[in-house]
């Protein structure tokens, strides 16, 4: 299912319908590959708003210390550390205690002497040789640009590069995606790789779980079937009125220019249900003619014309109850109109066919020769 155009409703709108995860340990590197991502994408036919999480960063000051400087004046990393946060950020000294009540007293700055980065280079600190030095002296203070958030996945340091869909189906972007970072995946550094996330990937865990319920259904209603008939041929002869179905439906969604979807899979499913029931109706109908002692042969041709005016309105009331839904355009029609399609066409389909290929295929099965009545008339 490449060519697919999923509905926010079924998948969630809040997450964004395009999402490449990029994982890796260092962030700059990180950065650096998520906006070569970008570059590479950005063009692609029907994206829209592409970017990534650590597009915008918030500014933050780089303290570097020079450790072999810093030794030499007799101080430590710790020392350092701890002048520069009791100035900026500042250390509980005490607390005030009014009752139950505790308030901490916290010594700092004032807010001149650390409200830039010039105030902040000339932090004082006192060496133990009782030598005062700024903090210039001893490390390099420059501003510069940190993440907002640095996210994490199975326990890896991850990226996300995310983009909208205008006027294309999910299906095709992904494809068309995919292709432009086909070589760059390959030549991503050690410890780092791509995933698909977002819409994309919901939607093939989404169509995962429909191949199973499809399966399943399948399964029920074969179940059904065998043990009323108390046959396991003739089930199966009717279940090959699933697949013509889907004939139905494959032509459906072409002629009115939709895309498989979600709802179209639902569709699919309840419509392994219905399509089954001509055959039900058309092959019990030529069992009862058989015994009752009617000619094989007489059966078939029987059960075929006699059954097929109630196989014909049991249809075309589905039929006709499923059209309103199918050419719908009003609120909801995304989700509604796949599905009608999907049922219409298919049962259209599946009734017209199973007038023909069902006896054809009954009468093989259980060796109905016509060859014989043909040549003695």
């Amino acid at each position: 299912f490449e060519s697919i155009d999923m509905s926010q409703m079924l998948l969630g709108g809040s997450q964004a319908p395009v999402e490449i995860k990029l994982f890796g340990r260092d962030l700059p590197v990180l950065r650096d590959l998520a906006d070569q991502i970008v570059g590479k994408i950005a063009d692609v036919d029907g994206l829209r708003d592409v970017t990534h999480t650590m597009a915008e960063g918030r500014p933050e000051i780089h303290i570097r210390i020079d450790r072999e400087r810093a030794y030499r004046l007799g101080l430590s990393v710790g020392q350092v550390a701890g002048t520069v946060q009791t100035a900026t950020l500042g250390r509980v000294a005490t607390r005030y205690r009014e009752g139950s009540e505790e308030i901490d007293i916290r010594l700092r700055f004032q807010e001149r002497y650390r409200d830039n980065l010039d105030e902040v280079r000339r932090i004082p600190m006192l060496t133990p040789a009782g030598k005062t030095v700024s903090l210039e002296e001893v490390a390099t203070v420059e501003s510069a640009e940190g993440p907002i958030m640095i996210d994490r996945e199975n326990q890896a340091r991850r990226v996300s590069v995310t983009a909208n869909i205008v006027d294309r189906d999910l299906g095709s972007v992904m494809r068309d995606i995919r292709g432009r970072l086909a070589g760059f995946e390959k030549s991503l550094p050690p410890g780092y790789f791509l995933e698909y996330g977002g819409a994309y990937e919901q939607m093939q865990e989404a169509f995962l779980i429909l191949a199973g319920a499809f399966a399943l259904a399948v399964l029920l209603v074969y179940m059904v079937m065998a043990s009323q008939f108390e046959h396991f041929v003739h089930p199966f002869i009717i279940m090959f009125t699933v697949p013509f179905g889907v004939i139905g439906v494959i032509f459906g969604l072409l002629v009115t220019g939709r895309a498989v979807s979600l709802p179209a899979f639902i569709g699919v499913i309840v419509l392994s249900g219905i399509a089954v029931n001509n055959g039900i109706v058309m092959i019990d109908y030529i069992n009862q003619l058989i015994r009752r002692g009617l000619d094989k042969r007489e059966a078939v041709l029987q059960g075929a014309a006699t059954r097929l005016r109630a196989v014909v309105l049991t249809a075309l009331t589905t039929i006709l109850a499923t059209l309103p839904m199918a050419f719908s355009t009003s609120s909801g029609s995304e989700f509604r109109a796949p599905m009608g399609v999907t049922i219409a066409f298919g049962l259209l389909a599946t009734t017209f066919l199973t007038m023909f290929v069902i006896p054809a295929i009954y009468s093989y099965i259980n060796k109905i020769s016509f060859k014989d009545k043909s040549a003695a008339s």
